[in-house]
């Protein structure tokens, strides 16, 4: 579409439309929900036939979707093996740097998803802004992403009950059916439901590491029941930093890089919060708003929680160490649960793991609510059935979530092959498959950027505007490639043909799909001056009038609206 921004607000505000049928008419005469389908279907009769996705996530949701998205079991299991491999100031270093990056995606997207917050999201940036053979290839591997990730957190959630005796014999695919009934349920109703199950999850996760680093700082200084003051003893013996694969100041660069990797996964689903964008009641106000959070929720879990892990235990742990190796089950593999062991505090244990298998439930439950978000998003592209777009009356593409949840059957692999080693291999798979996500949200931002200045949109009027662009995406963009090339060296000292594949098949994975779709299509790139950015927000912009604007009575209320 070549339209200028000129041209987009004279049609504005003459209500008139690209389309038959004027989006701002039908969300004054049909609502808003009908409105944006019209707007992105071209029609009201495909508009109601397939009906479209349901705006209901509150402002609470969205807050807590960008907070608890971070926290998932690479930062309560993932991240005892980088620890042990690197030492305590590689990984505070690691995930630090790692965390630098991803900020300076997620503004990126921040951006992206204010101007235009539609379901599923970045696979329509990058098909819209840079080649529809990309938005095929992120798209389906963004789908590919949520699913296998699906996978590996119902794989830990098996594991992590295992950690009760009483759990213990019996069989782990009983848990797994449990785990995907759950997750189900709580996505192929209504959409408020999966918000309502996450604002919970969230708020558990939240206080729990809360918790912990309190825990942390206390213990530390000596307030545990041995009385012992710990300061940064295990800094000093065995050391900061931990040589790998090789000595000295090589040795531990390579401890050091390893890390990034680890981080890279642990991260994996803060981008989430634009997924959820499309369903966001307000997404003009409450994205920018959580977007904005991201440095906070960054430094606050992940770099004071890495510190934190840091200060309690030793890397060479003997309990940690052997858990590791046997593969034990749930919580007795986290260095969190191994530091409670030591402080002398025998009931928490079983308290944290309880979080833990909360934890993995929850990114169970948001990782197939994305997945099924991006299928749809691929079905608005016409990169997928187009029977993918049928939504139920209360706004949930049903056939989606199904086709999605269908991929979680492979979880029972674990009941053969152990699951301790399904959820590593399944962690290796989608490292690569974030990483490509990432890489391909700063290249669509940087010609989303180019096609504002070409279509004569100034940035200066946007409603979220990222700073120090474009900079910040090149940065990601490099970031996240170096660690994408080099992810799998440890696999060629010793050498290991499944470690090399498991590292870095999602390389020729992504590209295969992009070269698909490109021959298949014969695809090119965009220009930035015929960059569709416009498709969608008419109806968008009129629904900015619709949402009620929330003011606090008191001061509870003021600081309730400050948090969510």
């Amino acid at each position: 579409m070549d339209k200028t921004g000129d041209a987009y607000e004279a049609e504005k505000y003459s209500h008139e439309s690209p389309h038959s049928d004027d989006p701002i008419r039908v969300v004054d005469e049909k609502g808003i929900r009908i409105g944006e389908a019209a707007d992105m279907y071209g029609d009201l009769a495909s508009a109601e036939e397939y009906g479209y996705v349901s705006r209901g996530l509150k402002s609470r949701h969205i807050q807590f979707i960008a907070l608890g998205g971070t926290i998932g079991t690479g930062l309560f299991l993932g991240i005892g093996r980088a620890f042990t491999q690197a030492g305590p100031l590689s990984i505070l270093l690691g995930y630090t740097f790692t965390g630098c990056a991803v900020y300076a995606m997620m503004q990126c997207l921040g951006e992206m998803a204010t101007w235009l917050p539609l379901p599923g999201a970045i696979p329509q940036f990058c098909a819209r802004y840079v080649d529809g053979a990309m938005g095929f290839a992120v798209g389906w591997n963004n789908w590919y992403n949520s699913a296998i990730t699906l996978c590996a957190e119902i794989s830990a959630a098996s594991v992590v009950i295992s950690f009760w005796q009483g759990a213990a014999d019996i069989n782990v695919a009983a848990w797994i059916s449990i785990i995907i009934v759950v997750v189900v349920c709580l996505n192929i109703f209504a959409v408020s439901i999966y918000g309502e199950a996450e604002f919970v999850f969230a708020s558990i996760k939240i206080i729990t590491i809360v918790g912990l680093i309190i825990f942390a700082f206390i213990i530390d200084l000596g307030g545990g029941p041995t009385r012992d003051r710990l300061g940064f003893r295990y800094w000093n013996h065995p050391g900061a930093m931990k040589a790998f694969l090789s000595t000295g100041s090589t040795g531990r660069f390579l401890g050091l890089f390893s890390t990034l990797v680890n981080a890279a996964f642990s991260y994996g689903g803060v981008e989430m919060v634009a997924v959820a964008a499309g369903e966001a009641e307000n997404p003009r106000h409450n994205i920018p708003k959580a977007v904005r959070r991201v440095f906070w929720r960054i430094l606050f879990f992940y770099v004071l929680g890495s510190l934190a892990i840091g200060v309690l235990i030793p890397y060479d742990e003997p309990r940690l160490l052997s858990a590791q190796k046997s593969g034990a089950a749930g919580g007795a593999a986290s260095p969190w649960v191994i530091a409670i062991y030591r402080a002398g505090i025998p009931a928490l244990p079983s308290i944290i793991n309880a979080v833990i298998l909360t934890s993995a439930t929850s990114s169970a439950n948001a990782f197939l609510y994305t997945g099924s978000r991006y299928l749809y998003a691929l079905a608005q592209n016409g990169q997928a059935p187009r029977i993918l777009l049928k939504c139920s009356k209360r706004g949930v593409p049903y056939y989606c979530i199904m086709v999605t949840a269908s991929i979680s059957l492979l979880t029972y692999m674990s009941c053969t092959s152990g699951a301790a080693k399904v959820f590593t291999w399944f962690q290796n798979l989608t490292t690569i498959a974030n990483l490509f996500t990432w890489m391909s949200i700063c290249v669509a931002y940087i010609q989303f950027r180019k096609a504002l200045i070409a279509q004569g949109v100034d940035r200066n009027t946007l409603v979220f505007k990222s700073p120090f662009q474009p900079f910040l995406a090149y940065f990601s963009l490099v970031y996240f490639a170096i660690i994408t090339l080099f992810n799998g060296f440890y696999t060629f000292k010793p050498w290991s043909i499944d470690d090399f594949a498991t590292s870095y098949v999602g390389i020729p994975i992504y590209f295969l799909l992009y070269l698909f779709w490109k021959i298949f299509k014969r695809t090119s790139f965009v220009r930035p001056s015929e960059a569709d950015i416009f498709t969608g927000k008419a109806a968008l912009d009129a629904a900015d009038a619709h949402w009620p604007e929330r003011i606090p009575r008191n001061m509870l209320e003021k600081i309730w609206f400050f948090i969510a």
